[in-house]
């Protein structure tokens, strides 16, 4: 019986790519920093690290390079204008009639 590959076929670079990179961050940001007293310790850094740093400001290629904050600030905006661009027409059809 053969491997199963994850994704393409059997030893495709970007199988783990978001992973390495996740972890190259973590690795870089948090765990070269400084070393902790036991796993709780670590572990809590390890989850405010990601709650407070990684998933709301570090950017994401998969959001069009901007962090999710910004991201999501983004498409409130879009949807805000497109919001208002209907009332607008709305308003405009009604006086018409």
């Amino acid at each position: 019986m053969g491997i199963r590959p994850s994704m393409r076929s059997v030893g495709d670079a970007y199988d783990n790519a978001m992973a390495e990179s996740f972890l190259a961050n973590l690795e870089c940001e948090l765990i070269d920093r400084r070393s902790r007293k036991n796993k709780t310790e670590a572990r809590l850094a390890i989850f405010t690290w990601i709650e407070s740093w990684y998933n709301p400001t570090c950017r994401h290629s998969g959001l069009e390079y901007l962090s999710p904050n910004n991201f999501e600030r983004k498409l409130k905006e879009q949807n805000q204008i497109a919001t208002n661009y209907n009332s607008l027409t709305q308003v405009e059809v009604l006086s018409i009639r």
